[in-house]
This record gives structure tokens, sequence and C-alpha cells, in this order.
């Protein structure tokens, strides 16, 4: 007997996904987040599972963890107090930025307060060329006066981007070991260290953000570590990175900028997943939780990955799974702004006191008091029996904001619903419209805790396709740390012309690349299964201010295959913006390789439908499209594949509840999928 454990801590839950080797059951498990005790609810988590099922800490072979540790320091803005250090000159890098206002169409938008203040910006008296050659070394003295300065400002961290580092980072080599000299105590993060790439902003930016958060996410991951060993797991601990990955906790205290988007990236990949297993080659993943909505999306099974991704007000360009957060999740609070208009978030209750029908002593409204008022929650125990639903508490809170409004709680609480819903759609349509893509033709895993409530409202608003709702919704984000790979990106500047010449080194570079790749995999994470090395190369036509990342074989590197990669790049701009220069000189900037440790997916095996009419549990009254209406209650346990059902209905489970709107009918698959479809569109079901 063998287990395989992924953790997702969540806001407001931690959940827990259970895979037994032996027996190739899945057990899930949902318990309060605590974020004051950090690693606590690990142990809480294991407890349960331990009384409700037969289960063995000891026997625990792989361990998982997804956390928003990271995010939530750069959001809050208490991480470490930073000093600086740059080349001399170079001092305003983080002010200056790329001169753009955060948002265009925003007359007030401005640029955020940089992570370090202006005055613990200090210059380095050195200079390194763009080829890597070192026209002046370190000035001792600089660094030295720097130093004193720092530690006079009560900085804890000094984190270090100097022109050009990406080329020869010796100079940053140096600085570091004159930091280590003279101030032991203080946390150095080099950007060099961080991620090696042309374009100093990105790299300052990047490697600020790293130092930002490297020492709460490290004591974090040794609480993480320490309530492993007091619950008696002896696994290795793995923390999921922003890429989709996962790699060992102990080299996330080292390297904590990978995984900033570990938990969103989770749900990605457990998304993808679905959609790969259902055949469905065009889906937008809507993952809901108790602060906010992340929506992604995949093609052909695959997630889109980016560079620059947002955390908080910051960009940070290292590979992340492309996902836009949403401040709407379930624990969001509606309020009143100054003009007498109905708001919502993106404030949220969080776990603790939580919405106030939780009963754990919220005392503001929230998007789920709003579903509870509207009689959509209708299981009185929630989260596997952790919170008690308290219909009453739901309906005092909205009761405040319904007599400042002057209007009944029904309506106001179906107001609530959907101005949540307005801003998800605002955002959605954002991202389909910047990836030309139809929505017509997507489907919605909907999951997370409230994804499910909110997927027919953001479905018909859309004109997606259809809602898809897999068998554990609310801990798909926990089931997608338990298929990751063991993953890792590598990358090198290079900045050489597609030609014969240009190309002449290129086989050295991605040599040293691919030695570093297999001995990250193989000897830093202990792993021995397969390994999988997928190269690409940012290019561009020279004279273009960025480039297009491009998938390239290994033997058209390794040959320097000019032609090979040329056609690449061509066919690859030809996709994106409609045309291709095939006489123009091209570029590759950056070489990039992505090692994978292949971990074997639990088979989940799909059982005969036969079609039939669901049987209710109950009816429930509900208000929705500004009436009364009798919706039918549905128990998950009890739908079998072949089942069908129409709206209004809810479907309840102890991890999450589906809303069925009343112009949605409902098909259970032989994976045990709830799939929904509008009902003026054709269900081939």
């Amino acid at each position: 007997m063998a287990y395989r454990i992924a953790v997702d801590i969540g806001g407001t839950f931690t959940d827990f996904c259970v895979f037994d080797d032996a027996t190739k059951q899945l057990t899930t498990l949902k318990v309060l987040s605590q974020p004051t005790k950090p690693g606590s609810e690990i142990v809480n988590g294991l407890n349960e599972l331990s009384k409700k099922f037969d289960f063995r800490p000891e026997k625990v072979t792989w361990f998982s963890h997804g956390t928003t540790v990271g995010v939530n320091t750069v959001i809050q803005r208490t991480g470490a107090v930073l000093s600086l250090l740059v080349t001399d000159g170079f001092e305003d890098v983080l002010e200056l930025a790329r001169l753009k206002v955060p948002d265009p169409y925003d007359i007030f938008s401005r640029r955020p307060a940089p992570l370090v203040r202006r005055d613990r910006v200090y210059g380095i008296d050195e200079r390194t060329l763009k080829d890597g050659t070192i026209l002046k070394s370190i000035d001792s003295q600089s660094v030295k006066n720097a130093v004193l300065r720092a530690k006079k400002d009560g900085a804890d961290t000094i984190v270090v981007a100097l022109l050009h580092s990406y080329a020869n980072p010796e100079n940053e080599h140096r600085i570091r070991d004159i930091i280590m000299s003279e101030a032991p105590d203080l946390e150095i993060t080099l950007s060099s260290d961080v991620w090696p790439v042309i374009r100093e902003y990105e790299r300052t930016v990047t490697a600020t953000v790293a130092g930002y958060i490297q020492r709460r996410v490290a004591n974090y991951l040794t609480a993480f570590q320490t309530a492993l060993k007091t619950a008696n797991v002896p696994a290795l601990p793995l923390i999921g990175k922003s890429n989709g990955g996962v790699m060992s906790a102990e080299l996330g205290k080292r390297d904590p900028i990978s995984m900033l988007l570990s938990g969103t990236a989770a749900g990605v990949i457990g998304a993808s997943n679905v959609a790969s297993r259902m055949d469905r080659s065009h889906v937008l993943s809507f993952d809901v939780g108790g602060t906010s909505a992340d929506v992604a999306v995949i093609l052909e099974g695959a997630p889109a990955y980016s560079s620059g991704e947002m955390v908080g007000e910051f960009p940070i360009f290292v590979p992340t799974v492309s996902v836009t957060s949403i401040g709407e999740g379930g624990g969001s609070i509606a309020w009143i702004d100054d003009f007498g208009v109905l708001k919502v978030g993106p404030e949220s209750a969080g776990s603790n006191p939580g919405p106030a029908c939780f009963c754990l002593g919220g005392t503001s409204p929230t998007i789920t008091d709003a579903f509870a008022v509207s009689g959509f929650l209708a299981s009185e125990n929630l989260g596997y029996g952790s919170v008690n639903l308290d219909i009453n508490k739901a309906q005092q809170v909205i009761s405040s904001i319904s007599k400042k409004l002057g209007k009944e709680n029904l309506e106001v609480a179906e107001n609530i619903i959907n101005i949540a819903v307005s801003g998800m759609f605002l955002e959605t349509s954002k991202l389909l419209s910047r990836r030309g893509v139809d929505p017509r033709q997507f489907s919605l895993v909907a999951f997370g805790g409230a994804g499910p409530m909110l997927a027919c409202h953001l479905t018909r608003d859309l004109g997606l396709a259809e809602v898809i709702v897999p068998p554990t919704p609310g801990v798909l984000s926990a089931y997608g740390g338990l298929i990751a790979d063991v993953k890792n990106d590598f990358i090198k500047t290079v900045f050489v012309n597609v030609d014969a010449d240009g190309l002449s080194s290129i086989a050295e570079v991605a040599e040293t690349l691919e030695l570093e790749a297999l001995n990250w995999l193989h000897k830093e994470q202990g792993f021995d299964g397969k390994a999988q090395l997928i190269w690409s190369g940012d290019i561009r036509y020279r004279g273009q201010s960025y480039e297009i990342e491009t998938t390239l074989t290994r033997a058209s590197i390794f040959s320097a295959d000019f032609v090979s990669i040329l056609g690449a790049f061509h066919h690859e701009h030809h996709k994106i913006y409609g045309h291709s220069d095939e006489m123009a000189e091209v570029q590759i900037v950056n070489l990039r390789l992505v090692v994978s440790g292949l971990v074997p997916k639990p088979s989940i095996p799909k059982i005969k439908e036969q079609k039939s009419i669901a049987k209710p549990e109950r009816q429930n009254n509900v208000f929705v499209d500004g009436a009364l209406r009798n919706a039918a209650v549905f128990d998950r346990k009890k739908l079998r594949p072949g089942d069908q059902f129409s709206g209004p209905a809810i479907v309840i489970q102890e991890d999450t509840t589906t809303v069925v709107l009343p112009d949605f009918k409902g098909y259970i698959d032989g994976s045990q999928n709830i799939i929904l479809t509008p009902c003026e569109a054709k269900n081939e079901n």
C-alpha cells in the first residue's frame, strides 16, 4: 500500500487529494485553512484522513503542495525590507520601468511604488559590456559603503542587479562575496541567479520580487517540512511551481520566484487533464475560491504559458501558466460606495471570519451569502462538514445592504451575484479577445469551492458551448498537484543571427543547458523516471522590439540547421500575425529548455452510460432571473452516468454546490462529469 498526496492551501479551505496506488482509489478532503499557523492545516488534514479512512501517513510516497504565500506577500506588501545594488548611473531602473501606465484606458492610472524605496537603491562603480566583457571590475569600497547604508536603513535583504550580468555574472558574484564578508546576516538575491536574461528592467524587477518574498517563503516551507515530520510522512516534500510542475520544497527556499503562482497553476494542470480525457480542444479553466476567480485558456489539452504575468502590481518574467486573476470569489464582500452604488470585492472575508452563513464570525455580506439567501445552498454541511450553513445569518448581513438600497433581500442577493459575474465577464472577454478566439467554441471547466456556483451565469453571458463540472471540483487544484511533473526551465541569452555563422556556437550553449537540466532533474531532485526535453527559442526579425517563443527540435539546434529554425519561426509569426517575411534577417535572442520528469498519472476508468431521467432528492425554492422558482435538488453521490436533468436545479456534494440555471440541461458522462449545456444548444450526449 502506497499513497500519493497533493494539497492546495487556499484562502478559505485547504484541499487534500489522496491516490491509493494499490486500489486506484481517489480520496478527497477539505479542512479550514489556518493562515496564522502555517503547516497546522496539513497536520489537521492528515489527522482527519486517518480518522475517516484507512490511511497511514508512513505509507505516503509522494507529497506535493501548492501555496499562495508568495503572491500574498507581494499583494499585502509584507515582505522583506530591501536594498538594491545596481550599476552606477542606473539607480532609477525600477522607477522608470517601461514608462507605461498599468491601465492605458484609465487617466488616473499610476505605476505602483517599487518594492525598494528610491533612497535604498545604491549605485556600484563597475561595468560589464553586452558581450560579457568586464570593462571595469567591482570597486570594493563602493560595495562596502552600500552595505553599511543598507544595514543602517534596516534592510534584511540585498538584491543585486547589474547591467549585462546575464552575459557575465562575475561582478554580481564578487559583490555577493563582499556582502557575505561584511554582513553575513543579510539575505542576498542575484539577478543572474534568478533569471539571467537580457532587458534590464525585466531582470531587475523579477529579482526584486524574488528577494522580497524569499525569507517569508523559506520560513513557510520550513514549517511545511516540520509539519510533515510531525505527521510521520517520509516522502520528500514537493512544492508546486508557476510553470505547472513541482520541485523539492528545499529548492523552493532558494528559488521562491518559481513557486509564486503554484496554486493557480496546479488548477490549470488539473483542468487540462480533464479536457484531455474528454477530448475537448478548446477549454477555459474557471477556478473560483474564496478570494479570487482564475481563468486560463487551454488549447488541444495544453495550457497557455507566458512570461511577464502580473503578481499583484508587478510583472515577473519567469515562465508561468498564463492565468487571468479576477478579484471576485465566494468570500468577496458586497458593499455600497460613497455614491450609493452596490459593489462586490476585491476585499474578501477569507477563511477567518469567512462568509456570515458559515457561522465562523463573519459579519459582512459575501457572494456566498447571496447564493444562500437565493436558496441555492441546499446542503447544511459544506466543505466535508467543516462548516455549518445558517441561512438566517446570511439574511441578516444581506439585509444591512438591502435597507440602504430600499430593496428586498432576494433582489439584492441576485444583484450581488450579477455584479460579480459582470466583473468576471469583462476580464474573461479581454482574455478571449487577446487570444483571438471564438467563445462559442469553448467549454468551461468549473472548479474550486465556488466555480460550479457561478459557471452557468458566466457561460450564459459569454455564450460558451457548455460547462463541465469534474467529479471533485472543489479539490481539482490539489489533483493538479498530484499529476504534475517534476519540471524546470532553463534559459540562456545568445543574441545570434539565424544563419550559418550566427549558429556556429549555439550547439555548445545547448549542450551546457542540457547538462544543467538533466543534473537538476536527476541529482538535485532525485528523479529516476523518464525525462522529457522541450527546446524553444525567443526569436524575432532583426529590428523588432520583442520576440516570439518558437518551438524547436533538438536536432535543428545541435546541427545548426538554420533553414529548419527559420521555417519554424516564419510559421509561428504567420500564425500569430497573419504574415511573415522570409527575406528578412532573423535573430535568436534567448535559447530555452524545459525539462520534465514525467510522473505516472492516475487512471480513472469510465463507466457505461445508461440514459435516464435523474430523480431529485427534494425541491428548493430559489430566486433566479427575478422570480421565485422550484429547483430540483440532486445528491451527486446518487447521480449515475447517463442521468439527465433540467434547470433550475442544484447539485450538492461535499466539496461544492453546482447551480444549474433555468435555461440549462444537465447530463452525467461516463467519467462522472456533469455536462451542462444551454437549452438552445444541441446536446450531443
